[in-house]
């Protein structure tokens, strides 16, 4: 399209073949929200009806859904549910959707996932001087609750036979949350 004359109608289906093609790229390489996906449309045009007609047809067509997304990543392993809300939220994903797929997460799951991602890396912790200090700072930046993360470190440090966590100090766990 030239400064000089109003855009032809062959110009605008140019420009929205051209926006529809890069809409599916994006979305090829990893499965984007709303948001996102509208960000990177309005980038690549000035004509924010081109974008908006663009992001609709992506949709209309299945390749774009926040539903998905959201549930993708309420799925994830290795997380908890408070990174689970931060990514979602960050990548704009409405609140309420947010609410919907952390009230679909298996509390049972999350704990056995903390359990398990604490007992890979267990031998790391108990090398320190604070072994449950570490623990809970390693599965706190994962996400975790801090109720999953001491039920966690008392499973862990039980089946290890660790002797430098008695029950008592596990007991006492105010210091740390």
């Amino acid at each position: 399209m030239t400064g000089d004359r109003p855009p032809t109608p062959e110009d605008r289906q140019k420009a929205r073949d051209d926006l529809l093609a890069y809409a599916f790229r994006a979305l090829s390489g990893r499965a984007l929200t709303e948001a996102e996906l509208r960000t990177r449309l309005r980038r690549r045009t000035d004509d924010e009806a081109l974008a908006e007609e663009v992001l609709a047809r992506v949709q209309e067509l299945g390749y774009q859904s926040d539903d998905a997304v959201a549930r993708a990543e309420g799925g994830r392993r290795g997380v908890g549910g408070f990174r689970v809300r931060q990514t979602l939220k960050r990548r704009g994903v409405t609140e309420g959707l947010i609410e919907e797929t952390l009230a679909a997460r298996d509390p049972e799951e999350e704990q056995a996932d903390a359990a398990a991602l604490l007992s890979r890396r267990w031998p790391s912790f108990a090398r320190k001087r604070d072994p449950r200090a570490s623990a809970y700072a390693f599965l706190a930046r994962r996400g975790f609750p801090g109720a999953v993360i001491w039920a966690a470190i008392r499973e862990v440090a039980s089946a290890e036979g660790d002797p430098l966590l008695d029950e008592a100090a596990l007991d006492d766990d105010s210091g740390l949350e």
